[in-house]
């Protein structure tokens, strides 16, 4: 039985930070199961923000809900470097999810046998999110919180990974926090850091281009 669809909201008065405030909502934002692109120029808190969703950081202010399990997938994650990439599915894969992820893995070109320690940079990101994708049950909520995932990755997996999450299942909300590299990426929901502000900037048709301009 499908549990409770994957819900994150942010109240009207949140703030995010560590002596002082980096960030702060003016408004309620409430996000449903889908792709929510984080963006924000360096150091204006976006990796804060996923540390408050995932319970390692308290708000300074405010309040957040959340429903569903949270994975957060951080830039520096690692693996014993004796392990290879097919060992690391097999332990961490939800319950029927492993034949999914190995066959996502050689669209992405993962070399699955290879050891974790002798894996390129890009490599290694890859395998960082095939555990995130399919370490969670596919009928259970789930938000993933992604850190810069696209670090390192070539144009062939990134664009692989995103007609993954056009696909995937319902029960899946996903906050990506990332520096897009063309003009023409589509990102109809993105929660955007600016002047100290998060809002949440919502329309179908909207791209990076659209959304370049109201970074500071």
């Amino acid at each position: 039985m499908r549990n409770s669809l994957p819900v994150l909201e942010f109240s009207a008065d949140l703030a995010i930070g560590y002596a002082s405030p980096l960030a702060r909502t003016t408004s309620g934002i409430s996000l449903g199961a889908g792709t929510h692109f984080l963006l924000g120029r360096n150091g204006r808190g976006k990796t804060t923000l996923l540390r408050t969703i995932a319970d390692s950081l308290r708000p300074l202010a405010g309040s957040l809900k959340k429903s569903g399990t949270v994975r957060f997938l951080p830039e520096n994650l690692g693996f014993d470097p004796y392990l290879n990439a097919v060992d690391i599915l097999r332990s961490l894969a939800a319950p029927g999810r492993l034949a999914a992820s190995l066959k996502l893995a050689r669209e992405v070109e993962l070399d699955l046998e290879k050891p974790y320690g002798r894996l390129s940079t890009g490599n290694r990101r890859k395998l960082h999110l095939l555990v995130a994708e399919f370490s969670t049950p596919e009928d259970q909520a789930a938000l993933l919180l992604l850190d810069e995932p696209f670090s390192g990755l070539d144009a062939h997996a990134r664009e692989a990974f995103e007609t993954h999450w056009l696909a995937s299942s319902p029960s899946i909300l996903r906050v990506v926090s990332c520096h897009p590299d063309y003009d023409a990426m589509p990102m109809a929901s993105a929660l955007v850091i600016r002047d100290q502000t998060l809002c949440h900037q919502t329309a179908g048709t909207q791209t990076w281009s659209d959304l370049k301009a109201l970074l500071n």
